[in-house]
C-alpha cells in the first residue's frame, strides 16, 4: 500500500498549492482519508480529514477557511486546496488513510504516506 502525497513546493505568503495523493495497493473509498502536517522540531498535527462519502469533512483550526480537502473514489485519491498559505504552513504534508474520521484526527491512521514539503516565505 501506497499513498505518495505530492504538489508541494514554494510559494509566497497569500499564494495557493493543491496537494494530491493517490493510493495504490488497495481501495480506500471506504475509508477516511485526510492530511497530516509536521513542521521541522514539531509534532505532527492534523490537518483535515473527508469521509468516504466525501459528504463529511473536518478541519483544524488553523486551517479552516483556507484550506479545502476533496476526494475522487474512481481514481483513488484525495486532494489538499490550500489558499492564502502562511509562512506558519510550512511544513511537511501526510496523506492518511483510516477506518474512521476520529482514528485519523488522533493521529492513529492505519496507513500513511510519503510526504511532500511544503514552504511559504513571508
Amino acid at each position: 500500500v501506497q499513498l505518495p502525497a505530492s504538489g508541494g513546493g514554494l510559494v509566497q505568503a497569500g499564494g495557493s498549492l493543491r496537494l494530491s495523493c493517490a493510493a495504490s495497493g488497495r481501495t480506500f473509498s471506504r475509508y477516511a482519508m485526510g492530511w497530516v502536517r509536521q513542521a521541522r522540531g514539531k509534532e505532527r498535527e492534523f490537518v483535515a480529514v473527508i469521509w468516504w462519502s466525501g459528504g463529511i469533512t473536518h478541519y483544524s483550526d488553523s486551517v479552516r477557511g483556507r484550506f479545502t480537502i476533496s476526494r475522487d473514489n474512481a481514481k483513488n485519491t484525495v486532494y489538499l486546496q490550500m489558499n492564502s498559505l502562511k509562512p506558519e504552513d510550512t511544513a511537511v504534508y501526510y496523506c492518511a488513510a483510516a477506518t474512521s474520521l476520529s482514528t485519523l484526527t488522533s493521529m492513529r491512521a492505519e496507513y500513511w504516506g510519503q510526504g511532500t514539503l511544503v514552504t511559504v516565505s513571508s
